[in-house]
C-alpha cells in the first residue's frame, strides 16, 4: 500500500477455474505498508481480516465491509471492502454457486492469456505492467478493466535498421558518383562535396549504430532523462503501448490502444535555431531553383547507363563480324549476322530515345549556356571548356562538330532525335549496300534525296562508293566505310546519353544531399523520422494483430491505407516550438512509408519483428506473421500489396507555457498544423466513403469532421475538444492513435487516462458518479504512475499546484499525486 491523502486503495484478486475454491473457503486479506521509494525502507505489517466465499455470495449489497485489525485482533486500523466482480449470472445460468466466483474472475483473463501469450504479441511487447480495476455502470453492473503498459523492442530494432539502411544508401551514392568518370571542374567540385557530405553522415551513423548495438542487448527503453544523449537521438523517448481491455456483462474483452512516446525531436542539437520546419524553410528560400531529379529518375538513369554499356559492345561486335563474314560471300550467314545487328541496333536506339535523356540534354544546355562561351559534351561527363584537353581519344566527328558549334546549339540540336536517327540511317545504308552486293536492288527505294542530304556523317561518301563498279572491289571494302560510320554514330549517341544520365545522377545526388542542407539538418531529420517511425510501426502492428479476423478492416488497409493520428500536447512557447516543428516534419515524412505483410520463417521472436527495406523517401516496413495466420489472409495481402500511410498531427498546448503563448506570444504554428491535418483527414475520410461506402459508421463521419473544423476555426484558448474529436474520428476509421508531450510522462499521462475513462463512459456506460473516481484512480495508482517511477525514480507527476491552475480541469491529477 502506498501513501495517499484519502487512503483508498483498489486491487483485484483472481482465482483461475482450476483453483479449489468452494463456498466454505475463507480468504485472508493482509495489508502492508509499501516500501518507501526514496529511502527503500522495508514494508511493515498494518493489519488483516478474513471472509468466506459464502458471506460474499449471500450479501445483498455490492460489497461486504470488514474491519482491518492488528495481529493481536485488539485494535481496528481500517476497513476493507470486498466485492464480487459480478453478483448475478445471466438468466438460465445453472453454474453451481461454488464455481461462480472463479469463473467470473477467469472471464477477465481468458482473452488476455490467449492473446497476450501469442508469439506475435510476445515479440512486439515486453516489460509489461498491468493494473486491474472494477467500476460500476449506470445500470449498477460492473465493468472489469485491465490497464496494461508495455515497452517494445522496436524502440531499438527499427532505429538500428534505419541507420543500416542510411549507411548503405549513402555508401552507394558515393560509389555511384565516383564511377561517373571525368567531369568538368565545376561538377567535379560538386561531386567532392557530395562525397564529403555522405562520408560525414556514414561515419556518424556507424558510430551511433555501434553504440546502439551495445545498449539494445539489455534495454528496450529510453528514459526521459536520456533524451539529450547523442547516441540515442534515433531512439524514441519513453515509447510504450498503453492498452485497456474492458469486459462487461454483455460482451467479452474489448481492447483500446494508444501509443505514447516523447515528441519526436532532436534534443541533442537543441532548439536555439528552431526546429526542422523552420530550418528547412530557410534552406528552401535560400536554395537556387536549379533542376533536380527524383530518386526514381536517378534509378532510370543508372539503368539506362547499364543498358548502354551492354548494347554498345554488342553492336560493335556484330558490325565487325559482318565485315568478317563478307569476305566469305556466304549470303545466308551474312543475312543472319545482319538481322542480329539490326535487332541490337534497334534495341540500342530504343533505349536511348528516352524522354529523360532528351530533357536532361536540354537542361544541360539551358543551365550552362550562360556560363560557358565555348563548351562541348565530354565523353564521360557533362559540359567542359573547349580550352581544356578533355576529349576522348576516340571522339567521333559528331563530337568534334559539337565542340565547334559551341553555344550556337539550339534546343532542337540538343534535344531532337537527330543523334538517334543518325544511328538508324547508318544501319539502313548498310542494309541497302548488302542488298546491292547481293543483286537484290539497284537503288534504295525508300530513301528520298532529302533523306540522303540529312543522312549521318559519311553517308554520302558511302553511297557514292556503293555506286561504283562492284566488280572492282570486294564486299568488305564496300561495307567498311558504312560500318565505320555506324560506329561513329553509335559513339556520338553514347556520348550524349552518358552525359545526360551523368547529369541526372549527379543532380539527383546533389538533391538528396547538399540541397537537403548541412549534415546537421539531415541528421536531425533522420533522427526525428526514426523516432516517429518506431512509434508508428508499433501502433500498426498492434492494430493489425487486433484486426486479422476483420475482412472489412483488411480491405480498408488495401484500398485506402492506414490513418496514423498523432496527438501533441506541446506548447507554442520556448523550446517546445522547436519540438513541434521537428514533430511536424517527422510526421509528414511518414507519408513516404508503406507497410506490407509477409510470412515469418519461424515463430521465434526475432523472426516476428518487422524489417525495413528501401531508401529515404520510399521505405517499406515488412511485418511478418506466423504461417498459420498468414495463410488465412486475403490473397491481395499475401501477395505483398503495399499498405499506404496517411499521417496527421493535431496539437493543443495545455500547460502554463501555452498560457504565455496565447497571451503574449504566437500560436500560428499550432493553428496551421491543425488546419492542414484537418484537411488531410477530410481527404482520407472522403476516399474511405468512396471506396468502402458500406463501412460501419462511415455516414456519421461528416458530422464529426464538421465539428472538428468548427473547433479549429474557433479562437478558443486551450481548445482540447480538438483533440477529443480527432481521436474519435481516428477510432471510427480504425486508425492508429499516438499521444506525445515533451517526454510522454506527465501531460501524456493526463491525456491517456482521460481518454480511457471517456471510452468507458461513452462505450461501456460508466456511471457519471464513477467517472471522476475512475479518473483519479487511474492517475494515482495506474500504469502511468509506474511510467513516472521508471523514468525519474519517484511517484509524483512533475506539476506544481500553481501550474495546474492553468491546465484544463480534466487534465489535472488528484491531490497527492504531483509535486
Amino acid at each position: 500500500m502506498e501513501e495517499t491523502d484519502d487512503g483508498v486503495f483498489l486491487t483485484s484478486v483472481c482465482f483461475r477455474g482450476d483453483y479449489p475454491l468452494y463456498r466454505h473457503s475463507r480468504i485472508k486479506v493482509s495489508v502492508y505498508q509499501g516500501e518507501e521509494p526514496l529511502t527503500h525502507t522495508a514494508r511493515s505489517f498494518l493489519g488483516f481480516t478474513s471472509f468466506s466465499i459464502r458471506d460474499l455470495l449471500k450479501s445483498k449489497e455490492p460489497h461486504i465491509s470488514l474491519s482491518l485489525r492488528t495481529m493481536d485482533r485488539v485494535n481496528e486500523v481500517g476497513e476493507v471492502k470486498v466485492s464480487c466482480l459480478q453478483m448475478e449470472g445471466e438468466s438460465g445460468d445453472r453454474t453451481p454457486p461454488e464455481h461462480k466466483c472463479s469463473e467470473l474472475c477467469d472471464s477477465l483473463h481468458s482473452s488476455v492469456h490467449e492473446r497476450e501469450n501469442s508469439p506475435t504479441m510476445r515479440a512486439v511487447l515486453c516489460a509489461q505492467v498491468c493494473k486491474v480495476y472494477r467500476f460500476q455502470t449506470e445500470d449498477q453492473r460492473w465493468l472489469l478493466v485491465r490497464e496494461q503498459m508495455s515497452e517494445t523492442p522496436l524502440s531499438f530494432s527499427l532505429p538500428k535498421q534505419l541507420l543500416s539502411a542510411l549507411i548503405r544508401e549513402h555508401t552507394d551514392r558515393v560509389r555511384e558518383v565516383k564511377e561517373l568518370g571525368d567531369l568538368s571542374p565545376h561538377w567535379d567540385g560538386l561531386r567532392h562535396d557530395v562525397i564529403n557530405h555522405c562520408n560525414h553522415l556514414v561515419c556518424g551513423y556507424q558510430e551511433t549504430l555501434s553504440e546502439l548495438d551495445k545498449l539494445s542487448v539489455s534495454s528496450s527503453f529510453k528514459s526521459s532523462c536520456s533524451k539529450s544523449d547523442k547516441h540515442l537521438q534515433f531512439v524514441p523517448t519513453n515509447l510504450h503501448s498503453q492498452r485497456m481491455e474492458v469486459t462487461d456483462p454483455d460482451s467479452a474483452g474489448v481492447w483500446y490502444e494508444v501509443i505514447t512516446f516523447g515528441a519526436p525531436s532532436d534534443h541533442h542539437q537543441a532548439f536555439k535555431h528552431g526546429g526542422l520546419k523552420k530550418l528547412l524553410s530557410k534552406r528552401t528560400n535560400s536554395t537556387d531553383s536549379s533542376v533536380s531529379y527524383s530518386e526514381d529518375e536517378s534509378s532510370r538513369a543508372r539503368e539506362l547507363l547499364s543498358n548502354v554499356a551492354q548494347l554498345q559492345p554488342l553492336v560493335f561486335g556484330l558490325a565487325e563480324e559482318l565485315l568478317a563474314v563478307s569476305l566469305e560471300h556466304n549470303t545466308a550467314r551474312l543475312q543472319e549476322v545482319l538481322e542480329a545487328l539490326a535487332q541490337q541496333t534497334e534495341l540500342f536506339v530504343h533505349a536511348l530515345k528516352d524522354e529523360l535523356v532528351r530533357s536532361a540534354l536540354l537542361a544541360i544546355h539551358n543551365q550552362f549556356s550562360a556560363n560557358y562561351n565555348s563548351s562541348h559534351v565530354h565523353s564521360n561527363g557533362l559540359i567542359c571548356d573547349n580550352t581544356s584537353d578533355g576529349r576522348d581519344g576516340e571522339s567521333s566527328p559528331g563530337q568534334q562538330d559539337a565542340g565547334r558549334q559551341d553555344a550556337e546549339y539550339d534546343e532542337e540540336e540538343w534535344a531532337s532525335d537527330r543523334t538517334w536517327a543518325n544511328v538508324a540511317k547508318s544501319l539502313n545504308c548498310i542494309i541497302v549496300m548488302l542488298d546491292r552486293l547481293q543483286g537484290r536492288e539497284d537503288q534504295p527505294q525508300d530513301q528520298t534525296p532529302s533523306d540522303q542530304q540529312d543522312a549521318a556523317p559519311g553517308d554520302t561518301n558511302s553511297q557514292n562508293t556503293a555506286s561504283s563498279s562492284l566488280s572492282a572491289a570486294s564486299w568488305q571494302e564496300q561495307l567498311l566505310p558504312l560500318v565505320v560510320t555506324l560506329r561513329d554514330c553509335v559513339r556520338e549517341a553514347v556520348c550524349k546519353a552518358r552525359a545526360a544520365m551523368t547529369f541526372v545522377i549527379l543532380q539527383g545526388a546533389v538533391a538528396c544531399t547538399l540541397n537537403q542542407g548541412p549534415t546537421q539538418i539531415v541528421q536531425r531529420r533522420h533522427a526525428v523520422f526514426s523516432q516517429t517511425l518506431s512509434a508508428a510501426v508499433c501502433g500498426f502492428m498492434l492494430k493489425l494483430y487486433g484486426g486479422l479476423e476483420d475482412p472489412e478492416f483488411l480491405q480498408q488497409l488495401l484500398s485506402v491505407g492506414l490513418l496514423v493520428q498523432f496527438e501533441g500536447l506541446l506548447s507554442t512557447y520556448g523550446d517546445e516550438v522547436g519540438m513541434l516543428e521537428d514533430m511536424e516534419v517527422g510526421v509528414a515524412d511518414l507519408s513516404g512509408v508503406a507497410f506490407t505483410v509477409t510470412e515469418a520463417k519461424t515463430e521465434q521472436p526475432d523472426d516476428l519483428l518487422p524489417t525495413l527495406r528501401g531508401a529515404w523517401g520510399r521505405f517499406v516496413v515488412e511485418v511478418p506473421l506466423p504461417s498459420e495466420t498468414f495463410t488465412s489472409l486475403p490473397r491481395e495481402v499475401k501477395e505483398g500489396r503495399l499498405i499506404l500511410v496517411h499521417p496527421v498531427l493535431f496539437n493543443i498546448g495545455i500547460n502554463q507555457q501555452q498560457s504565455l503563448a496565447e497571451r503574449f506570444g504566437d500560436s500560428s504554428l499550432q493553428e496551421r498544423v491543425n488546419q492542414q491535418s484537418c484537411e488531410r483527414l477530410r481527404v482520407y475520410c472522403q476516399s474511405l466513403r468512396e471506396r468502402l461506402p458500406h463501412m460501419a459508421g462511415i455516414q456519421s463521419l461528416s458530422d464529426s469532421l464538421s465539428s472538428l473544423e468548427r473547433c479549429i476555426e474557433t479562437k478558443k484558448r486551450k481548445n482540447v475538444e480538438v483533440l477529443w474529436i480527432a481521436a474519435t474520428v481516428c477510432r471510427q476509421v480504425n486508425g492508429v492513435r499516438l499521444t506525445s508531450c515533451k517526454s510522454a510522462k506527465d501531460r501524456t499521462a493526463m491525456s491517456v487516462t482521460l481518454e480511457q475513462c471517456v471510452l468507458l463512459r461513452d462505450k461501456h456506460t460508466l456511471s457519471q458518479q464513477s467517472f471522476s473516481s475512475a479518473l483519479d484512480c487511474m492517475r494515482r495508482d495506474g500504469c502511468r504512475m509506474e511510467n513516472v517511477q521508471k523514468n525519474v525514480g519517484n511517484r509524483k507527476f512533475a506539476f506544481s499546484g500553481v501550474q495546474l491552475l492553468t491546465f484544463p480541469k480534466l487534465y489535472r491529477p488528484p491531490d497527492g499525486s504531483f509535486g
